[in-house]
């Protein structure tokens, strides 16, 4: 396959309907879905095939062990993380052809110290009800993907 306009990243994703739709969002999208290990569920699993439902042979998935591994085949600079743990928006950031954006498993996140070091590409999608701790994780994903198509002339 030829190089995607954009690419979404999950690291350590738990819940399999979740990345199923997100799956079904990159085929859409014609974006790369690269699943950084370890995984909360086996590829196989029927709520995963369910949520993506008959899309799946459009999905160019990719998949790693481990952020070590996944981090040494590609370069950092190219990357945005989502976090709801910061105070920048992601309209703020300045999407480019190629980018990979990087979201967190759905319990955990990016987590505090994995961030410490990337607080310059890091993006908030901004929440009104203090409430509420976090969007879901495929929800957060169009969001963010949506917003980068705009940018890149896209949409609209």
């Amino acid at each position: 396959m030829s190089e995607p306009l954009l690419n979404v990243v999950l690291l350590r994703p738990q819940i399999p309907q979740n990345t199923g739709s997100i799956a079904r969002l990159t085929a859409a999208t014609k974006s790369r879905l690269h699943l950084v290990g370890p995984l909360g569920f086996s590829l196989e699993d029927r709520y995963l095939k369910r949520a993506g439902l008959d899309y799946w042979p459009l999905v160019d998935l990719r998949t790693y062990p481990s952020w070590e591994v996944f981090a040494e085949k590609f370069d950092e600079r190219r990357m945005k993380f989502f976090s709801a743990r910061v105070s920048t928006t992601y309209v703020n950031a300045r999407f480019q052809a190629g980018d990979f954006l990087v979201f967190g498993s759905e319990t955990t996140g990016l987590g505090a110290e994995f961030l410490r070091t990337r607080m310059d590409r890091t993006y908030v999608i901004p929440l009104f009800e203090p409430r509420v701790r976090s969007l879901n994780l495929a929800n957060a994903v169009a969001i963010v993907l949506y917003e980068a198509l705009r940018q890149l002339g896209r949409i609209g």
